[in-house]
Formats: structure tokens, sequence, C-alpha cells
């Protein structure tokens, strides 16, 4: 019988596509990846990898079976998920990364709401960007993450993955309370104004500077930061203008002005799991609370609007 440990390496192998890269996903050591497929290759008693210079290529034959390895882990997962369910409880480590906002806004309700209903689960929370956080799926590190996406991005869709909408993030515009910015009426009112950005190779950095530059301002980034609670102090201690994601604006605004943007923006909140575990009760269990804190959040009606 054909190992499911050694089959997964070979997955990741096709995934990742280097021995070493496989061998820090995995916190092993090339010689051990190597020793593992080659052990692989002899079960099967055939070629599933070659040399090519200094790489290793996955062979046809390697990739067909590298992708029913894929099937059978989503199996094995679907299978652990019914016997989960069978049992009528939900317990047990769900591991899950998101970036920092919904840490932030949401978490904290989440795991109160689990930790009421669910005892017997515990939650362990990893603050990853998302890029990080899928390969972190990906890998069975996490079970479930958060991701975004942003006006005009590409959607985010990983192979193997089952993604649920979690909810629609307007984009604000986060003024000084006092000063020379404070009071501006237009996007073009902000040409010369110093910016906290998120840095300009990130997904909201580069929404961002698209959205600036659509509006005919180059930005002067005065603070290069992917820290909204950072660029938020930046802006009420009057050094700077700011972006922020809608879902921190009713805690942590206070001492400065937020309004909405011309088109009201927004980025799209989700979670996302290996599609084999999708029925598991500990994914559905965190998936609910999660939409549950997430209708907890103040509405923002009531902020003014800037002018195009």
């Amino acid at each position: 019988m054909l190992s499911l440990h050694r089959l997964f390496l070979l997955h990741e192998l096709h995934r990742l596509e280097t021995m070493s890269a496989v061998a820090h996903a995995h916190s092993m050591s090339p010689s051990a990846v190597s020793q593992q497929l080659s052990l692989l290759e002899r079960e099967t008693k055939v070629t599933l990898f070659e040399q090519a210079g200094r790489r290793v290529v996955v062979t046809d034959a390697g990739v067909r079976l590298a992708r029913r390895a894929e099937e059978m882990l989503g199996l094995l997962e679907s299978a652990e998920a019914e016997l989960q369910e069978a049992q009528g409880d939900v317990g047990g480590v769900l591991r899950v990364a998101s970036f920092q906002t919904p840490l932030i806004a949401l978490a904290p309700s989440a795991v109160s709401v689990l930790e009421e209903r669910h005892p017997q689960l515990r939650i362990e929370l990893a603050q990853r960007e998302v890029e990080g956080a899928y390969e972190g799926l990906l890998a069975h590190r996490f079970e479930v993450i958060l991701g975004e996406d942003y006006p005009g991005g590409q959607r985010v869709v990983r192979r193997g993955t089952d993604r649920e909408g979690l909810l629609r993030d307007p984009m604000l515009l986060v003024l000084p309370d006092t000063g020379p910015w404070s009071r501006v009426r237009t996007v073009a009112d902000l040409a010369e104004a110093p910016w906290a950005l998120d840095p300009e190779g990130a997904r909201t950095g580069i929404w961002e500077r698209t959205y600036l530059r659509s509006a005919g301002i180059e930005p002067w980034v005065r603070f290069d930061t992917p820290d909204p609670l950072l660029q938020v102090h930046l802006v009420r201690s009057g050094h700077a203008v700011a972006f922020v994601p809608g879902i921190i604006a009713a805690e942590h605004l206070g001492g400065t002005r937020p309004v909405r943007l011309p088109g009201d923006p927004h980025r799209t909140l989700y979670t996302a799991a290996r599609a084999g575990a999708a029925s598991h009760p500990a994914l559905l269990a965190f998936r609910a609370a999660m939409v549950e804190a997430a209708g907890t959040l103040s509405d923002l009606h009531g902020l003014d609007r800037l002018g195009e």
C-alpha cells in the first residue's frame, strides 16, 4: 500500500516545484524530502521525477499521481468531517490564519461565541497576509484562512479550496480632525497631501495607488506601513491622510474625520478552507461565528462623502 505521507510530499513537489521549497514548507531537510520521494518511486516502480539541470521536474506519471494524491487527501478530510459530525459535538483544534483587520474587528467576537457554544473547540489564530495564509492552508498548517479582494484586482481562488463570502467592507478616507487637510471636499484637494499607505507591492497598496492615480494624483507617501492602526495614529496626529477599511471605523477612528469615497469602493472579505474539509463541524461553527461577528459591526450611516 502506498504511503499517504509520501504521496502528500509528491503533491507538494508538484505544487511548490523544488525539493527545498517542500522542505521549508514542512520543516524537513531537502535530503529527507528526497529520501521519502525516492522511496515512493521504488514503491510505485515508476519514474516520478527526474533531474533537469539543477532542478527536479515531476514527470507526467508523477503529475497524474500527484493529482490522485490531492483527491485522496480530500477524501480523507471528508471522511474525518463525517466522523466528527457523527460524534455529535464540535471539538478539537482549528488553526486559523488571518490578516490584521479581521483579527482586530471580528476575531475576538467570534472566539467569544465559540468559547460559549463549543467549549471543546480550541481556536488558534495566526496573523498572515493572504498569500502566506493560502500557502499555509495548502500545506495543511491551517484549516481555514481569511482573505480579501479589492476593486479591480484579481479574484483570489486556489485549486482545491472552498471559498465563502463573509462581508463587503467599504474603504474610507481618514482625514485629521484639525489642520490643513481636515476639511478637504474633493479627491483633487489631496494632490499635495502627505499619505500613510501600505507598501506598493501589497494588495492594499496596489489598490490605494491605483485609486489615487485614476483621480490624477501621484501620492506623496510620507509613511510606508502595512499597519492600519499606525496609519490612523499618523492621521490623528495630523501628519498624514490614509485609507482605512470600514470594519475598524467604529472602534479605532476617534479623533479623525472619516469620509466615504466617490464610487463607494469596497473590498470583499471571505473565508477559505480545503475543499475536502468544507463540511467539518468545526469549520462550519467558525464560519457561522464569523458571520455573526460581522453582523454586529456598527453601520457607517451619516458619514460625509468626498466629491470627485
